[in-house]
């Protein structure tokens, strides 16, 4: 079993920036991608950024220049800092996991898990 918890959401005024964390634990063999994803009110929920193990990133357009997405692999953990926050930006924040679990030093099975969410809420 795999888990991810996230932390760093909260309240922040339009132009300002919050700091998003997330550590996944548990019997992890590899970790082959992170990212953040996020859900508004009455939509779907949408990709924010990803980072592969390599490093490589992929944003969303509307996030593009103002948010970046980094990865301490040695730690299991994905950080997403948010600058220049719109109230359009408003969501609750999901990270996600994808990699292979161990049994003993060996792998075992592929995860795709999901933390909880934390809350952004940016006030214009």
């Amino acid at each position: 079993q795999v888990q991810v918890v996230e932390s760093g959401g909260g309240l922040v005024q339009a132009g300002g920036s919050l700091r998003l964390s997330c550590a996944a634990s548990g019997s992890i063999f590899s970790i082959n991608a992170m990212g953040w994803y996020r859900q508004a009110p009455g939509k779907q929920r949408e990709l924010v950024a990803t980072v592969s193990s390599g490093g490589s990133t992929d944003y969303a357009d509307s996030v593009k220049g103002r948010f970046t997405i980094s990865r301490d692999n040695d730690k299991n953990t994905v950080y997403l800092q948010m600058n220049s926050l719109k109230p359009e930006d408003t969501a609750v924040y999901y990270c996600n996991a994808r990699g292979s679990v161990r049994r003993g030093w060996s792998f075992d099975s592929h995860f795709d898990s999901w933390g909880q969410g934390t809350q952004v809420t940016v006030s214009s």
